[in-house]
């Protein structure tokens, strides 16, 4: 029942961040550029935003729903719910918001929904405590993906290509969402077994909130600089595919037993990877590069 119930929780999450990110792309292009060297100055000018206030509010609702979700099941099978609401997101962009989805962005999102998907159900049921993690494992994992978003945010800086930065960034948000979304699972658990008290102790806590700050921005900036569907489509991608790694990885979520299930998870790749190469925009033509942030 209990699963059940988590797996509703995290459809509706999915309509709703898809939802949040779409009223925050509204605002933020009517909002000053962001700017990390000034974080309050960037922030106070976001959340005078009408829209991305409204954005703001509905995410946290979406992150509600969210907690809530995997607190009563696994992680990786949440995020591959949460990773078919993709394809909702290209309808909402056409039918609510007017942003064109071409073609090649609806295939993208496509082939990207069928993927994770693909990849979730073809995970074995979990079974016994899906919070518990491995203490090596987690700091491994969560130092590699803020090492990884970091890289992403400097991209220009280090060499990489000016005119894809809004998609660095998206990226870079997404890998850090997922550090806060496995931080928070494991901060389920801790709760759950030992109280309010050793959650608001646990370092993890600060490690998701540090995620949450730096996610905010970098997903900010990249609504500025990128196309809606292709920034949105990236961050989400990104940080379904670092969850559910995640839940192999920290939380010991099984992996197929059979050479068909290991057949069709790497398909799951290959259809994410192909989606990877589909779903950003063609760069605009005669647009000035904004600043790094």
């Amino acid at each position: 029942m209990s699963l059940h119930l988590g797996l509703l929780l995290a459809l509706a999450c999915a309509v709703a961040t898809n939802l949040a990110f779409l009223f925050k792309h509204r605002g933020a292009c009517a909002a000053a550029a962001v700017d990390i060297r000034h974080p309050l100055r960037s922030a106070g000018a976001l959340w005078s935003s009408k829209w991305f206030a409204v954005g703001m509010l509905v995410g946290g609702s979406a992150w509600l729903l969210h907690v809530s979700a995997i607190a009563l099941a696994p992680l990786s099978v949440v995020q591959a719910v949460l990773s078919g609401g993709l394809v909702l997101l290209a309808v909402m962009a056409d039918r609510l918001f007017g942003h064109r989805v071409g073609q090649r962005q609806w295939w993208g999102l496509a082939c990207t929904a069928a993927g994770l998907v693909l990849l979730g159900v073809t995970l074995p049921a979990s079974t016994g405590d899906s919070s518990g993690f491995s203490l090596p494992a987690m700091i491994a994992f969560e130092a590699g993906l803020f090492g990884l978003g970091g890289l992403l945010i400097l991209g220009p800086r280090l060499g990489g290509p000016t005119e894809h930065h809004g998609v660095m960034l998206a990226a870079a948000a997404g890998l850090l969402f997922g550090v806060c979304n496995i931080g928070v699972k494991a901060l389920t658990g801790i709760a759950s077994d030992q109280g309010l008290v050793a959650l608001l102790a646990s370092p993890w806590t600060l490690v998701a909130i540090a995620a949450s700050v730096f996610a905010f921005f970098a997903s900010a900036r990249s609504l500025q600089d990128g196309e809606a569907v292709p920034v949105i489509a990236i961050s989400g991608t990104a940080a379904n595919i670092a969850a559910i790694a995640g839940g192999i990885v920290v939380f010991g979520d099984p992996l197929p037993s059979d050479a068909l299930g290991i057949v069709l998870q790497a398909l799951a790749f290959v259809l994410v990877i192909v989606a990877s190469a589909l779903t950003p925009a063609p760069v605009r033509a005669g647009k000035p590069a904004p600043a790094a942030v």
